[in-house]
Formats: C-alpha cells, structure tokens, sequence
C-alpha cells in the first residue's frame, strides 16, 4: 500500500499513519521527497480496505500497489531517487563513469589506473578484490590486500571506490575500504547476502544476473530496500541470450524500462555486456544516450597481460577516447559528464 500524505501535512499526521499502519501489522517505510511525503507500506493484511487511511487527517490519497516490487516501484519516489555518495550523485543531471581494471593486481597497477581514470575525467575507480570466476583454476582476486591498495589509490586521486562483495562474511571488510558494494550478477539472488545489504548503510550496486528478468532485477533490488537500505543502483550488464558473438547481450532497453519502472537509478556495464574491447565504447555511447545514469568500464593500462577480463578492458588511450565521446552524447540528451 501507498500512502500520499498532502504538502501540508503536519508530522504528527504522518507519525499517525505510520503508527496506524504498524499497528495493522505493516512495515512502513517513509520517503520525504521535495514536495510531501509518500510512506510505502509491506506486508499486513492483503484484504485491507485503502479507504481506512483515505479518511485520515493530512492524507491526500491511498491505493494498494499492484506490483510485486513495493518500494523500488516509482510510486513509491515519483520524483526519482538520487543516490549521493561522498558528493558524487547517481540519479542526478551528470553521468557517473566508473572505471579502472577487473582485479586489483599489484600496487603499481592500481596506481596507474587510478591517474588514468581521474585524469581522463571519471568520478569512481573500479577493482575487483574477491573475484568471482567460472573456472576455480582463475585468478581470485588478492582479497584484503587488493581493497587496502584500492582504498589508497582512490584517496591519492580523490576518487570513490566501489569493489565486488560476493558473500556476507565480506560486508564489514568492504565497508571499511570501499565506497560503494557491488553484487555482482552471480549474487543478484543471494537473497541472504541482499538481506544483510540491507542492513548494511553504504550504497549498493546490483548488477542484473545473466538470465534475469527486469522484474527479478527490481524484486531483488526490494530485499536490499525493505532492510532499510534505500541506497542502490541498478545496472544492466549484458544478458545470456542465443546470440554467439558477443559474450553477452547487452540489453540497452532494459535502462529506458527500468527508469519507467523504478526510482531507481541505472547504469550500464557495456563491459561485461559484449565482452569485447571493440565493442565496449559504441555500447557505453549507446547506454548514455538511452538514459544511464552512469557507465562502468573496465581500463588496464596494459590490458593484453590483464589477469582477468583483458579481452573486454580498454587501454588508456581508448579510455580517453570514449570520454570525449561520452561528454557529447551526454550534453546531446541534456546531461553532462
């Protein structure tokens, strides 16, 4: 259920709805945008009349929510939900990049990518230090070790750092080191591991799975939201489909959707999506002009020799490049970069 309070709406009208609505045996979550207050209520009686809040003093409107998603719907947030993490704002006018390698490798590796990304203009550094990978045999990641050289290279340059949680004993260690926690899409329906998310207070980015749909995206995206956690950025990151070329298929149309769906903001990763370094600059231009919020690109300054992902990673030069690219498809569609 959906509770639309009116602009005028004192607080101990909306403190008696919310009272009303727990006592009734539902978990209410309140979201004050610029204009008045909407509280999204979970749980509770399915058979509950609307009609019970309609009456109530400083309520504008009440309506049952249809969707299987209760709080990641853009009812719920009308206006759009900005996520503001150390100044940078996922959601708002400008397009976040984030960049930097598949896995944090060594010290000067990660160094070199930090001037790299900061210089060519890009606001978050990317490195995987827990590396989720389908043969057991692959480079790991160097764990600890790998967020430490993360967290002094992003801080050297005045960068965030957004690294891969992959299970919830992780949750503090990153936490401590980075900015942002991504889900990878392996984990988009570790439903335990997005409970804890949820408790947890730093942003999250959830990458769709390889064989999700839009409505599991924005399902799972509620395990993280009903905790409390109302910081998560959606990203597409390419699909398992028929189609051999490309490691994956990058679904642009999932962003423009989504923006419809959901208040949520949504990057792409045209990395991930193709799987091919030829093809990652056209599918980042192509995700900017369908609307991402933000674009995470995979840069090594010597991407032949990657330990992970070299075929999908951008030199420098490439990286620098699509930047100059990117500034004008976003200044095309009324943002910036």
């Amino acid at each position: 259920m959906l509770v639309v309070m009116q602009q005028d709406a004192t607080e101990a009208q909306i403190q008696n709805v919310i009272d009303r609505l727990i006592g009734l045996g539902f978990n209410a979550h309140r979201s004050t945008g610029v204009i008045q207050t909407v509280i999204g209520a979970v749980g509770g009686r399915v058979d509950l009349d609307a009609a019970l809040f309609q009456i109530m003093d400083g309520v504008q409107d009440a309506k049952r929510i249809t969707s299987p998603y209760k709080l990641a719907t853009r009812n719920f947030r009308p206006g759009g939900t900005i996520v503001s993490v150390g100044g940078v704002e996922f959601g708002g006018p400008r397009v976040v990049v984030m960049a930097g390698p598949c896995s944090i490798e060594n010290v000067d590796q990660i160094e070199r990518a930090a001037d790299v990304v900061a210089d060519a203009g890009a606001r978050v550094i990317r490195g995987g230090a827990f590396k989720p990978r389908s043969s057991p045999y692959s480079f790991q990641g160097l764990g600890e070790e790998g967020l430490k050289m993360l967290r002094a290279a992003a801080t050297r340059r005045g960068l965030l750092a957004i690294s891969e949680v992959m299970e919830i004993a992780q949750i503090p260690m990153l936490c401590e080191y980075a900015d942002i926690l991504q889900v990878g899409a392996r984990n988009m329906q570790n439903y335990n591991l997005l409970r804890e998310l949820g408790k947890a207070r730093k942003p999250v980015l959830l990458k769709r799975g390889i064989a999700a749909t839009i409505e599991e995206l924005l399902l799972s995206a509620e395990y993280i939201l009903s905790g409390g956690n109302y910081d998560v950025i959606l990203c597409e990151r390419g699909i398992r489909t028929f189609e051999t070329h490309t490691r994956n298929t990058m679904d642009i149309s999932a962003i423009p959707v989504v923006k419809k769906l959901s208040h949520l903001p949504m990057v792409g990763d045209p990395s991930h999506g193709v799987g091919l370094r030829d093809k990652v600059a056209p599918m980042a231009r192509a995700a900017v002009a369908a609307g991402a919020d933000g674009v995470l690109i995979e840069v090594h300054h010597d991407p032949d020799h990657a330990f992970s992902d070299g075929a999908q990673t951008l030199n420098p030069s490439q990286f620098q490049e699509l930047m100059s690219e990117l500034r004008l498809i976003a200044a095309a569609v009324g943002r910036s970069i």
